[in-house]
């Protein structure tokens, strides 16, 4: 609105997500050039802004292994007290699954200590009188609920990945626009045998082993991943995603303080930026990973072939539950025979 009232433009922005166009109408060339100049400075600030979030990201699909996506919802069911072998998947509920079943009959009636009553039985009439001034009032003290424990800990079902999304991240992306997108399809399409060729052209498997943190301690966890191990050892996984972020840098498609950030591959099984909140939600941005870690921080989750790479979207998902893939380079699955 203060645009429009200093330069004499009418300024349209866009209604949905589909279009990605801001209109300046306008009686004048110089007023229209103007009040661009004004708002692409004021994209470009937003740009650099840490408040805009990733919109994409490099992936490498590991829920492509039904077997590994089976493990990862045991281990969810088996936090949140669902720990039945037989429990449907239900990747996409918003509510966390407590035990109910009327909470195992209300414990068994909670069986409490025996208390005599003191019965008449009048010879006249068909009833019996109970004599309650010797009974005594007995209160019983809550039981503490396993769902309340998970609170109390921070944990409830939003901050764990969806089994369908797990994967390996390479790189995040800001990609804001469709021609940024579009650019970033090209790139990592383009560089398809240089990939290939840092794989030596031979399949390249990993052992997933244990859990580690991102971020802050055991007992004030943000991040819980399963480490990552290349089969061989001979680090031509990392050479291949180093060669995709190399070419994502020199298309200039990686903002700069992204681009000089280490790579570490991880796949991440819980991460408390995807605690879903209410308005009667307390905030909580940690969890307790102690009880996790006792379990589970030897773990071994099994090997894997790397498939593919993909561009993928996030919030946004295709029918087969993982991410929208937005374009994908096949990795090598075969040995080359001479």
């Amino acid at each position: 609105m203060k645009i429009e009232k200093e330069m004499g433009v009418n300024i349209v922005i866009p209604s949905s997500r589909q279009e990605d166009s801001v209109i300046i109408e306008g009686v004048s060339i110089d007023s229209v050039t103007k009040a661009s100049a004004r708002i692409q400075a004021i994209i470009d600030q937003a740009v650099k802004s840490p408040s805009l979030d990733y919109s994409h990201f490099i992936s490498l699909p590991l829920a492509i292994h039904p077997e590994l996506v089976d493990k990862l919802v045991m281990f969810q069911n088996s936090i949140l007290g669902c720990g039945d072998p037989r429990i449907e998947e239900n990747v996409d509920s918003d509510s966390n699954e407590d035990y109910t079943e009327k909470e195992d009959e209300d414990q068994k009636l909670d069986k409490g200590p025996s208390v005599a009553a003191k019965l008449k039985v009048d010879d006249d009439k068909e009833g019996v009188k109970v004599d309650i001034t010797n009974i005594p009032l007995v209160s019983y003290a809550p039981k503490a609920s396993e769902s309340s424990n998970l609170f109390d800990m921070g944990i409830e079902k939003s901050i764990f990945i969806k089994p369908k999304t797990f994967h390996l991240t390479v790189l995040m992306l800001k990609l804001w626009n469709k021609e940024r997108v579009d650019a970033a399809a090209q790139v990592l399409q383009s560089i398809s045998s240089q990939v290939i060729d840092a794989l030596d052209n031979r399949p390249v498997s990993i052992k997933l082993r244990g859990l580690d943190l991102m971020k802050g301690s055991l007992a004030k966890a943000r991040v819980v991943y399963l480490p990552v191990e290349e089969i061989g050892g001979e680090g031509r996984l990392l050479r291949a995603c180093q060669v995709i972020i190399d070419a994502f840098v020199k298309a200039g498609l990686v903002l700069e303080k992204d681009a000089t950030h280490s790579m570490k591959l991880h796949a991440t099984v819980m991460n408390v930026r995807h605690r879903k909140r209410t308005k009667w939600s307390r905030k909580v941005d940690s969890f307790d990973a102690r009880s996790i870690f006792k379990q589970y921080g030897s773990e071994e989750w099994g090997e894997y072939v790397i498939r593919e790479a993909h561009l993928s979207q996030r919030f946004a998902c295709d029918d087969n539950g993982y991410y929208h893939c937005c374009a994908s380079i096949p990795f090598p699955v075969n040995m080359q025979v001479d």
